[in-house]
């Protein structure tokens, strides 16, 4: 049996927890062939066109080719530091225009400056280095770039190579991107700075990052440009601000633009609004009681209930007093009981639309009593 506790909520506020969608507000006019914009501290998508439409996602990719380097390196495949020989493969990457970082056959380039030539050049021959160190060819590490995005629940994203070169079948979404992307921020947080770099010099050669917001905009610090004929021009960018209530951070993904600087001034309209539009509110704090309810059977008369993690909403600016928050929890709660177990729900709502829910579990744990304490509440949960 459950019972449902509903209490209104005052004001809180800021970063990271749970799911659904914010509640509708007309977005700008926004001239990308798909965009969605997400608010990371909420976990909430505040606007988006065609976001689960197949698209070539271009240069994109490199979000993913970066991801898997990343996680090779936390668990000690390679090193930053580590020497990668240079193939022909990669260097044949500078046949056709592509974007390249000017390696050389029978170079000895280190993973950190590679990391820089794919992320902040977009350089296709740094990928191919990169992928060949860390997985022996470019072929296992696409493996391993699809295992990634099967992990991360991606539906709409399959990968056929490492550089975003246009392919039959290499596709993704605006949706399946900010994911990549939000992954990359939350998982590798030592690693996103590089998204910041304006510039890299290499082999006596000094590439602009082509992420024009970079240098519009302070708050912006990544992430990631492409560019194809199919795809148009793409980018993901993420920026954060300070309010008197803690940051936010914003992720924007605009696909299909006409130019660099259609799909900037898209970005940076997309990521103002979003700003402008929502505030983000703290409903509960990780790990702190938000009820303290009877135990029957137990050493201790009550228990400690509350959420794992810290839970946020996003709503449209004004619209703070109409959060409502709801427990709804097993009842009868009967010892013994671990910490973390999961005995409800605590659910948020903005009138009717439920906009963010948690588990709600047992912070401290509570034994069993002893034998008559158990025989006297079976007795009395039985008279109940």
């Amino acid at each position: 049996m459950k019972r449902v506790f509903a209490v209104c909520l005052a004001v809180a506020v800021s970063l990271s927890s749970a799911v659904v969608q914010a509640q509708p507000l007309q977005p700008p006019e926004v001239a990308a062939k798909s965009y969605l914009l997400l608010d990371m501290t909420s976990q909430q998508v505040l606007a988006a066109r065609d976001p689960d439409t197949p698209s070539d996602p271009a240069s994109l990719t490199k979000l993913m080719t970066a991801y898997v380097v990343f996680g090779a390196i936390r668990d000690k495949k390679i090193t930053r530091d580590q020497l990668l020989p240079i193939s022909t493969r990669a260097w044949d990457e500078r046949k056709g225009g592509a974007s390249v970082m000017f390696v050389e056959p029978r170079m000895q380039v280190s993973v950190d400056d590679l990391l820089k030539g794919m992320i902040v050049q977009s350089g296709n021959d740094a990928s191919v280095a990169l992928a060949e160190g860390v997985a022996g060819s470019v072929e296992t590490f696409v493996q391993l770039m699809n295992r990634e995005a099967q992990r991360m629940g991606l539906k709409r994203t399959t990968f056929k190579n490492v550089t975003g070169m246009t392919e039959p079948g290499h596709t993704s979404t605006a949706r399946d991107l900010s994911i990549i992307a939000a992954n990359i921020i939350k998982d590798f947080p030592d690693f996103y700075s590089l998204y910041s770099i304006r510039e890299f010099k290499f082999n006596n050669i000094t590439q602009p990052n082509r992420n024009l917001l970079l240098r519009r905009d302070p708050t912006v610090d990544g992430m990631k440009t492409g560019h194809t004929a199919l795809a148009g021009y793409c980018l993901v960018a993420s920026a954060q601000r300070d309010y008197p209530n803690g940051k936010r951070r914003l992720l924007s993904v605009v696909l299909n633009t006409t130019s660099m600087e259609a799909r900037a001034n898209e970005s940076q309209k997309l990521l103002n609004w979003g700003y402008q539009a929502f505030d983000t509110l703290k409903v509960f704090e990780a790990n702190k009681p938000v009820a303290t309810p009877q135990v029957w059977k137990g050493a201790a008369a009550e228990v400690k209930l509350g959420s794992p993690r810290a839970v946020f909403v996003t709503v449209a600016k004004g619209d703070a007093d109409k959060i409502k928050t709801q427990i709804e929890r097993v009842d009868p709660l009967i010892a013994p009981l671990t910490k973390g177990q999961a005995v409800g729900k605590l659910k948020v709502t903005n009138g009717s639309t439920l906009i963010a829910e948690a588990p709600l579990v047992v912070l401290e744990p509570v034994e069993q009593s002893g034998f008559f304490g158990r025989a006297w509440d079976a007795i009395r949960l039985w008279i109940k």
